[in-house]
């Protein structure tokens, strides 16, 4: 029977039938509705999120007029005149025309096509910014104004297309009573998110390429396309090696759905030669040759440059206060450390997706590798916080204190970062923006009262990172300790990091709970 046909029948079975069949039209009539709904919403929220870049992108860039090296714009605009001007599979080798001592490429050759494409754009307006050899340093006006516009199109391009289908993706199915406007600030949220805005139109670069990639394959997941969500995750891996933070979520969910099929090991096998054939594709020009492949390959891990570098809020780097591992270890003892440290913990996030996959777990395991990625890893970056905020942003809803809590405090450990590179003021705007949106969504919140001790303690947690904000912009460090006041907001960041982890991978195992209190019930009935 068509839907939305009626006819009328005598019989019990036929009474059902029919109002069966009347709920699935007021069922899409609701659904056609919301979705108009949500792509209106959708557009409208993306033009103020553009236009918030687009203002961020008059202020200062990594190492703005600060030669011999200047800082990521630089190292961007030279990739673009690398792969314009030199042949491919001289990209990745040093030579006299590629110091690879100056900004070598150090990414995946997805990130080499995207630096191949946007050098197009830029030398058919300004060839001069792209020019080798004399364009090193080129800061033009046209020249910043064509590297801005290649990442506010990557955005629209990747970003944008994939936090609107995982919206729709994830509110597909779910209770209609949800409000539109809940929905409308859960993409608010996402597309709004200030590190990524300030790390990307501010310091500069393309995270939105590989976040968007890796959101487009959750959402494919999502939507139970696993095949999609493999070749997606795979462009991901390939644009930029961090997308690795998520690959024990993805690898043990993904293992837990083919195990619960018939012929667990062909379901296996099929989504393994997806994988691989992805791969093959993009590293293509180089797998001809062990030499080549291996020369990419070794620039991909920068194993030389220490542990950590700089003061990121890892475990690493905040316990080198007390033992110096990069004086006490050599490179290669540590290299193990952090890989058996980050397997470790980030093992009963991805049991509990092999025991009992859920998509509900799926985010959370997600969130639960890219922090154990983050806090134990070898060489973590300030900018790596942006991996797990992504989970924790999909999750805003369920999890509106994790979020809010996560946002403010990775804010807050890129801070001397930003600092640096002269983004203080948009850092303050964009921090303001993110609590007003926070403070005017409604529907979303829990009802339930705040434990007073846990108000206590935010507030204090609040109050010292008020106090290290005045403080690092207004005093200077004492001449023995130059970087006592990073260090401090290390320390603070991590021990937020560290309960926020705890937290979720607790939250994570009482999903098997739940689930099994359901199958208990469908049991009973």
């Amino acid at each position: 029977m068509e839907k939305g046909t009626k006819r009328k029948v005598n019989n019990k079975k036929g009474k059902e039938e029919k109002l069966i069949v009347e709920c699935d039209d007021e069922s899409d009539a609701w659904w056609w509705l919301v979705h108009k709904g949500i792509t209106a919403s959708f557009l409208s929220i993306a033009l103020f999120s553009l236009l918030v870049r687009v203002a961020l992108s008059l202020h200062p860039y990594s190492g703005a007029g600060n030669p011999p090296k200047y800082g990521d714009f630089e190292a961007q605009r030279h990739w673009m005149e690398i792969t314009l001007n030199l042949p491919l599979k001289e990209w990745y080798r040093n030579s006299t025309v590629n110091d690879l001592r100056y900004w070598g490429l150090d990414y995946p050759p997805l990130t080499a096509y995207q630096s191949y494409v946007h050098g197009l754009f830029l030398r058919f307006f300004s060839p001069d910014s792209v020019a080798l050899f004399t364009s090193r340093g080129h800061e033009s006006y046209l020249g910043k104004l064509l590297m801005r516009w290649t990442v506010l199109s990557s955005d629209v391009l990747v970003f944008f297309p994939a936090v609107f289908y995982f919206v729709v993706v994830y509110y597909a199915g779910r209770n209609p009573s949800r409000s539109m406007s809940g929905i409308a600030w859960h993409m608010a949220i996402i597309l709004l998110n200030p590190c990524l805005i300030l790390i990307d139109h501010g310091h500069f670069q393309y995270n939105c390429i590989s976040l968007g990639l890796t959101l487009g394959a959750i959402a494919s997941l999502l939507s139970d396309k696993d095949l999609v969500a493999c070749v997606l995750y795979s462009l991901a891996l390939n644009h930029k090696q961090m997308s690795a933070y998520f690959a024990p979520a993805f690898f043990s969910h993904l293992l837990g759905k083919c195990l619960r099929r018939q012929y667990p090991f062909l379901q296996v096998l099929k989504l393994g030669l997806v994988v691989l054939g992805t791969f093959l594709i993009v590293w293509w020009p180089y797998v001809h040759s062990m030499e080549a492949f291996l020369g990419v390959l070794s620039r991909l891990a920068p194993f030389e440059r220490g542990i950590f570098e700089d003061y990121v809020a890892n475990f690493w780097c905040t316990t080198s206060v007390l033992v110096k591992w990069k004086r006490l270890f050599p490179t290669q003892t540590l290299k193990l450390l952090s890989f058996g440290a980050t397997i470790s913990s980030c093992l009963p996030s991805m049991i509990q997706q092999i025991w009992s996959p859920s998509k509900q777990g799926f985010l959370y395991g997600l969130l639960n590798s890219a922090f154990s990625f983050y806090l134990f890893s070898f060489q973590v970056h300030e900018k790596s916080i942006l991996l797990p905020l992504l989970p924790a942003s999909l999750l805003a809803t369920e999890e509106p204190f994790l979020f809010t809590w996560m946002t403010l405090y990775a804010l807050f450990s890129m801070f001397p970062l930003l600092h640096r590179d002269k983004l203080v003021l948009p850092y303050l705007s964009l921090s303001a923006l993110f609590i007003l949106l926070n403070h005017l969504s409604s529907g979303r919140r829990d009802t339930k009262d705040t434990s007073s001790f846990r108000s206590f303690v935010t507030r204090v947690f609040l109050l010292c990172s008020v106090i290290l904000h005045v403080v690092y912009l207004s005093m200077h460090a004492p001449a023995r300790y130059p970087f006592l006041f990073e260090a401090l907001i290390m320390l603070l960041c991590f021990s937020q990091f560290v309960f926020l982890t705890l937290y979720t991978n607790a939250k994570q195992w009482m999903l098997l709970k739940h689930s099994n209190l359901v199958d208990k019930e469908k049991k009973l009935l």
